[in-house]
């Protein structure tokens, strides 16, 4: 995540650090996973350029909403665009495992490069990689490491989605 702006986001998961180049928003992380310390030495905290994507994701916690409409800028490899492309079309509520996704992308091999991308996925919950799951159901992967499968939890659990198994 590249800092141009910043803010802090109190979920109902703890808080979550939001950035933007000032038109895009260019990352959502839980303050967990990242160092707010370096946003705060090469970037601007400001709340103005995110008031739509806290009001999306107030409701979106409030279980209120279903798909996000926010201009996002995801920087990375032709893959792993591709990659997160297929994540934004699973819909709320559903699962797919890693070897679905990297079926639908064309390359049914590439289940574990497919994990690897996800892992980077900049925009977490709007960018729902923690619809991917294990092929045996269980959670796997997510991106602060197993730790955080807590997270990956909470967020299918809010979402009902069927199919998972801690």
């Amino acid at each position: 995540m590249e800092p141009g702006f910043w803010t802090l986001f109190e979920s109902p998961l703890g808080p979550i650090l939001l950035a933007s180049n000032g038109s895009e928003l260019t990352g959502l992380r839980f303050v967990s996973e990242v160092d707010p310390v370096s946003f705060e030495e090469n970037g601007k905290r400001a709340r103005a350029p995110f008031a739509e994507a806290e009001r999306q994701l107030k409701a979106y916690f409030r279980g209120e909403l279903k798909r996000f409409d926010l201009p996002v800028r995801l920087d990375g490899t032709p893959f792993q665009r591709a990659a997160w492309r297929e994540l934004r079309k699973i819909p709320y509520g559903a699962t797919i495992t890693y070897g679905e996704q990297a079926a639908r992308m064309g390359n049914p091999k590439a289940c574990r490069a497919v994990g690897g991308a996800n892992r980077e996925n900049p925009i977490g919950i709007i960018v729902p990689c923690h619809r991917v799951i294990g092929s045996d159901g269980r959670l796997t992967g997510f991106g602060g490491g197993k730790k955080r499968l807590d997270l990956k939890a909470a967020l299918l659990t809010l979402e009902k989605a069927a199919g998972f198994r801690l």
